[in-house]
């Protein structure tokens, strides 16, 4: 009886933790290579405070899946995209993470030049939105093609890469991202 008690107990927390504390998520897609690859598993923490530069799993706007892409604007942020330099509330960002490699050698940039207001009608992120972005900018699809992601159709924030076992990482710190200085 003692041993059924501990099993029964084991998959009540398994059932907590998973629902209410974090889910493990398998990437699917090339759209934030580098820093993800296909088939890789993430634990995405759905307790996290969402920051700028963070990656989440949403639910997407578009189709049933989810999607794992890099926050870039938060609410009341301006976003413009200028000669591949990101630009957030007028300040410069480096993106160190994008992946610059191309087979075209006629490619000058991965992104493309825009405004938050071109791709979505606004001049700010509303509240309860984010604009995310994908880390592969030349084959995602992103805020740049369905707009806008509800704070609501977030899932959680990556954390933590556990497979494939060669390239285990911790999200635990915040990604430092240089400002550019002009």
């Amino acid at each position: 009886m003692s041993w059924l008690v501990a099993i029964l107990f084991g998959i009540v927390i398994s059932f907590i933790c998973r629902e209410f504390l974090f889910s493990p998520i398998v990437v699917k897609g090339a759209s934030m290579v580098p820093t993800y690859e296909n088939k890789d598993v993430i634990i995405v923490s759905k307790i996290s405070e969402i920051d700028r530069f963070d990656h989440i799993v949403f639910k997407s706007p578009v189709e049933d899946e989810y999607y794992i892409k890099r926050v870039i604007g938060l609410p009341g942020d301006t976003v413009e995209m200028k000669e591949d330099i990101l630009i957030v509330n007028g300040i410069e960002y480096e993106e160190p993470y994008v992946n610059r490699e191309t087979d075209n050698p006629f490619q000058r940039r991965v992104t493309e030049n825009f405004t938050l207001e071109d791709y979505t009608g606004e001049k700010t992120v509303p509240e309860g939105y984010l604009f995310v972005l994908g880390d592969n900018r030349l084959t995602s699809f992103d805020s740049r093609h369905y707009g806008l992601i509800s704070i609501d159709a977030v899932l959680g924030e990556s954390k933590m890469r556990i497979y494939p076992f060669n390239h285990f990482t911790l999200n635990w710190g915040k990604e430092e991202v240089e400002v550019k200085s002009n």
